[in-house]
């Protein structure tokens, strides 16, 4: 059997759409047919490619997918680039809940456009000191991948805003689906290059991979295959909204298995699969299976945890220590306030703006006694949704300023520049309060890192000769309501 949406991803990659051409289209012939029942795959026309092929590997083997590699970049003076490991990425921080004998080959892109004539010579570097393996992406095809669909259309959908209207997303552009299933059959070239079919997991992450799994499946029948979603995943009239919404479920149905954060985001996906798909599931003993031409799907519930030893080894640096006591100095008799959240619209950066401003308005005898410090992550899209945000965060933060502050008290401190990682945890050391105002998130972790770094810093304190145990708070806002619910 063959379904029609998996045709409709192979002629897009192969260029052979009947969609308007966008320049993105990969030259090679269209693949003829797809498995969807187990079995040993029939001859491919196309560079002979086996899961049948015996393997070479004696140990298990992860690859793991993402958009982007978990590497810092650097350009040299000279010109050329130095690599490290970036610690703040969950990408990275998975291979601490694997065996130590498991290898791990991470793919995906890097933050920085390298060369044409660069680039070989960059890919053998990161091959051999990280174990990476990079997907480069020309400039145009990336924006139209990154910054036009995901951010445009899936991004907003999957946070339940619709395209009402031209300044919120605006009409469906094909041109934009086109270039985000190109540059998804670029990604499945890149694990093909290293992958053993019948010893390695393949493990992809997030919504700019969603139609990964077809490619693969299609090349390797037995693949072993998990995808995870860092987002939410919305209910199913919303969902029903996006023009590629069967193509995009059935090619998240060529994985073995299918993560979430929670438990309502799963839900939501079954019940697009039901709605739209006429599938149905099973659930018994806390499994979740789908049955999909001959295959089970398990859907599983695996939220995302902070990394404990990271935090604590943080904590026991001598630089957290200084850090700590200069911020401690700096706001010596002001009960500090933290926020800590990216740049987007749904983080509701100016609902908190607003509410501290309603805290001093009805309550002076806290004027010059409360500090609100905002810590703005740079912004992963970019629109005009964005610049409005980030305008009316600064409009904010200086009318509240300029009616509250005096000489040596701002009450709000917007931090605008990236912060190191141990300067960040000093802020959760010294704050009195956390406060998380999303009015929308997949799964949020600074409120465990704040408890986890307050729970933590009885060492400082003492080494400080400070009182330890002070108490600690996370208020989060909560979308249903119009109050804030203490965790």
């Amino acid at each position: 059997m063959m379904s029609r949406s998996y045709t409709n991803l192979f002629e897009l990659a192969s260029g052979e759409s009947p969609l308007p051409s966008s320049g993105f289209s990969r030259a090679g012939k269209k693949l003829s047919r797809v498995a969807t029942v187990p079995g040993v795959l029939s001859e491919l026309d196309d560079e002979g490619f086996s899961s049948d092929a015996p393997s070479s590997v004696s140990q298990d083997r992860m690859i793991i997918v993402g958009n982007q590699l978990p590497l810092r970049i650097h350009k040299r003076a000279d010109g050329s680039w130095n690599f490290s490991w970036d610690e703040d990425s969950l990408l990275l921080q998975l291979r601490d809940g694997l065996g130590e004998d498991v290898e791990i080959i991470y793919i995906g892109c890097l933050r920085e456009e390298i060369e044409l004539k660069h680039q070989d010579d960059v890919a053998q570097e990161l091959l051999e000191n990280f174990k990476c393996i990079p997907a480069f992406i020309p400039p145009d095809l990336f924006s139209k991948f990154y910054h036009g669909f995901c951010k445009q259309h899936l991004w907003p959908l999957f946070h339940y805003m619709l395209p009402l209207s031209p300044d919120l997303g605006g009409r469906f552009d094909r041109s934009l689906w086109q270039a985000y299933v190109s540059v998804n059959k670029i990604f499945a070239d890149k694990v093909m290059e290293v992958i053993s079919p019948d010893d390695d997991f393949v493990w992809v992450h997030d919504y700019h991979l969603m139609v990964l799994p077809t490619f693969l499946r299609k090349r390797f029948n037995r693949v072993k295959l998990g995808f995870f979603s860092h987002s939410p995943f919305p209910s199913s009239e919303i969902y029903r909204t996006l023009p590629v919404r069967d193509e995009l479920l059935r090619a998240l149905l060529n994985s073995d298995l299918i993560g979430f954060h929670t438990f309502d985001y799963a839900r939501h996906f079954l019940s697009c699969c039901s709605r739209m798909l006429g599938l149905s599931y099973q659930s018994k003993r806390g499994y979740i299976g789908l049955e999909y031409y001959g295959r089970t799907v398990s859907i599983k519930i695996l939220p995302v945890g902070i990394h404990l030893k990271q935090l604590r080894n943080v904590l026991d640096l001598a630089e957290t220590e200084s850090k700590v006591a200069e911020l401690r100095d700096r706001f010596r008799g002001q009960a500090v306030l933290l926020g800590v959240d990216d740049m987007d619209i749904f983080k509701g950066i100016s609902l908190k703006l607003l509410a501290f401003e309603n805290l001093l308005t009805q309550h002076p005898e806290k004027r010059g006694k409360v500090v609100l410090v905002q810590i703005a992550n740079p912004a992963r899209g970019r629109g005009r949704d964005v610049l409005e945000v980030q305008s009316e965060t600064h409009t904010t933060q200086e009318r509240i300023n300029r009616k509250f502050g005096r000489p040596g008290y701002e009450p709000v401190i917007l931090i605008n520049n990236p912060l190191q990682f141990y300067e960040r945890i000093a802020y959760y050391v010294i704050s009195e309060c956390c406060l998380v105002t999303a009015v929308r998130d997949g799964m949020n972790l600074i409120p465990y890192e704040y408890v986890i770094c307050r729970q933590g810093n009885d060492k400082l304190d003492e080494a400080l000769g400070l009182n330890p145990s002070i108490p600690k708070r996370v208020c989060s806002w909560s979308q249903n309501s119009l109050g804030a619910r203490r965790l």
